[in-house]
């Protein structure tokens, strides 16, 4: 594991995104663990997860000219992990869209640099997958391509049917889906200490109902 996922798991536990118990998500699902990437809410916090996704997405390697954020939570993800890239010497451009079409002032969807060559979308975590879909739609209008996306977390869970919506992306779409960490590194991260072991064979129980294999 990358020293980068084990400091962004233990800055995330330390900022209380994430925590441990017994949550219900939108599923139904009752799961042992659960992140809130709407906690990193201080200046302080976000640089530090901008810097984060800047890590992973220059280790990553993959090819990209400009940031996309979907609204809302993408919008500073997106603006900040620019800024985080540039302190990184790669100074990018990128844009967000509305949620509603502005029709009086400068008007339109897209706020920031208009959309052009490979673009890497950019989110807090990945479940249904509907954002992105949404986000490769409005790429595309433009005239664009998408380049990948970038998540913070990857739950490695299933979808509704046997394929988790990050695969589906992944096969569907022809792009990778990187993220800061996995549950594969959260886990990794736990097993070498003692006071989470409780959680660490919670999280396993959960896993085996609902995980998926690794993928690269």
């Amino acid at each position: 594991m990358a020293d980068f996922r084990k400091d962004f798991i233990a800055f995330c536990i330390e900022q209380s995104v994430l925590k441990f118990g017994q949550f219900v998500t939108k599923s139904g699902r009752t799961t042992p663990y659960f992140f809130n990437a709407g906690l990193f809410n201080t200046g302080a916090a976000l640089e530090r997860l901008a810097q984060f996704y800047a890590k992973a997405i220059l280790a990553s390697g993959v090819h990209f000219d400009m940031l996309f954020g979907p609204a809302y939570k993408g919008i500073v993800l997106a603006a900040t992990t620019a800024i985080a890239l540039a302190r990184e010497g790669r100074n990018v451009p990128f844009a967000f869209n509305r949620k509603e079409a502005k029709s009086h002032g400068e008007g339109g969807e897209l706020i920031g640099a208009p959309l052009a060559a490979r673009v890497l979308i950019v989110d807090d975590v990945l479940t249904a997958g509907t954002a992105v879909r949404e986000s490769l739609d409005i790429i595309e209008a433009h005239g664009a391509t998408a380049a990948g996306v970038v998540i913070s977390l990857d739950r490695m869970e299933r979808g509704e049917g046997d394929l988790p919506a990050i695969r589906e992306i992944e096969q569907r779409h022809g792009i990778p889906v990187i993220s800061i960490a996995s549950l594969d590194d959260l886990m990794g991260w736990l097993q070498n200490r003692a006071e989470f072991r409780q959680n660490l064979n919670a999280i396993r129980e959960y896993r085996q109902l609902y995980g998926v294999a690794h993928h690269a």
